[in-house]
């Protein structure tokens, strides 16, 4: 009874949370002649209270970037913020447990200068979690963590830690976002493609997990002003051209094991840019051979998500396009603007070819430097992308 009664509020009234639960049966709209009974059995579900602190110092830190930008060798949609503030030169802005929780892992960054950069995991109860990477240097309270990394790129451990503590320090970026189990996202078509990154699939609305103060706080420095603010990872459609793939053999997000230090040169993303969501996107891992390059399309059309199996061969040419601020300023990438706009320059730098075969397979092919008038088809160079 008390599962069914959870799933009926969610369809019903759209609730996200049992305080949200709590809240709609308290309302007058609700008739229940079982109201305290309902409640207590609510009370049963696990919660945790809404973050009363940010990340990060909020003074000190310029802007937020949101979830789901591609860069280089991001090739998918990126599942985490940057907080970032590159006029900032030393590790002096704080980094703080937003929550009460119990720090569980601490992974030492491959190729970190001096010996520091680490990516630290928060457990905050009810499969909650806050993840941080580029954490610069612990705090003196948390230094411990440190040294037992020696010779180890992951330890285990198990600290309290309570909201607003502050656990390390940046100085010109910080990763940050929240994870949450209990929820999957509907955008990823086959999330067993995601086993790699387990935590990538439940990933939500950040700013949800934050007080109202705090929320706003965060709003405040938020590049992306579109709707979702928070931005967007999970762009499946199932049977359509958009959203994430993964070259066939190469066991989806986890990429070729034979080589590791390249395993997104099998991925391809056909999305959406994280700053101006009218921008299509070609996230290419492996264009030329070795590259990973982000591209827009001559003319932003047609729609990969409107692309189906019906649709047969389609053509896309390559661009570069640029930011610019609402007054038609170029855009610094590094300063806080009011909205941002992209203009795509003429020189057309490519041409990919791209057939839908069905629900989960694509034909794709990259033709570095020719124009789509000097492209014929697929050649056997052809290749086979998967969900």
């Amino acid at each position: 009874m008390k599962r069914i009664l959870m799933v009926l509020m969610l369809v019903l009234y759209g609730c996200s949370s049992p305080n949200e639960m709590k809240e709609i049966i308290e309302s007058e709209d609700v008739i229940l002649d079982n109201k305290e009974e309902v409640e207590e059995d609510i009370d049963e579900v696990c919660t945790i209270d809404l973050f009363s602190h940010a990340p990060v110092n909020m003074e000190k830190t310029e802007i937020l970037l949101p979830l789901g930008l591609m860069i280089g060798s991001h090739v998918t949609p990126i599942d985490h913020h940057y907080f970032q503030n590159f006029m900032n030169d030393e590790y002096d802005i704080e980094i703080y447990s937003p929550g009460d929780g119990v720090i569980t892992d601490v992974q030492h960054m491959p190729g970190a200068p001096d010996g520091e950069d680490y990516r630290v995991v928060i457990d905050h109860g009810c499969g909650i979690s806050s993840i941080y990477i580029h954490l610069g240097i612990f705090s003196e309270e948390f230094r411990d963590l440190a040294p037992e990394l020696q010779g180890k790129e992951y330890h285990r451990v198990e600290v309290e830690v309570k909201a607003g503590e502050v656990i390390g320090y940046y100085a010109k970026n910080v990763d940050y976002n929240v994870v949450d189990e209990s929820g999957t996202l509907t955008g990823f078509v086959n999330p067993d493609s995601y086993k790699a990154e387990s935590w990538k699939i439940h990933v939500p609305d950040t700013y949800e997990y934050f007080t109202e103060e705090i929320k706003n706080q965060l709003l405040d420095i938020s590049i992306r002003k579109d709707e979702p603010i928070v931005g967007k990872i999970d762009y499946d459609i199932k049977g359509a051209l958009v959203g994430n793939w993964f070259l066939e053999g190469t066991n989806g997000y986890a990429g070729d094991s034979t080589n590791m230090d390249g395993y997104w040169l099998g991925h391809l993303a056909i999305a959406y840019d994280a700053y101006d969501p009218s921008r299509i996107v070609f996230s290419i891992g492996g264009y030329n051979g070795t590259d990973s390059t982000q591209f827009g399309v001559k003319g932003n059309s047609p729609d990969p998500a409107e692309i189906r199996v019906e649709d047969g061969l389609i053509a896309y040419e390559l661009v570069q396009y640029d930011y610019y601020e609402l007054d038609g300023t170029h855009w610094n990438r590094i300063s806080l603007v009011e909205g941002l706009y992209t203009e795509e320059y003429d020189s057309v730098l490519g041409t990919v070819l791209v057939q839908v075969i069905d629900d989960y397979t694509i034909h794709f092919e990259s033709f570095v430097g020719l124009s789509a008038e000097d492209v014929y088809g697929f050649t056997e160079s052809v290749k086979v992308y998967k969900r």
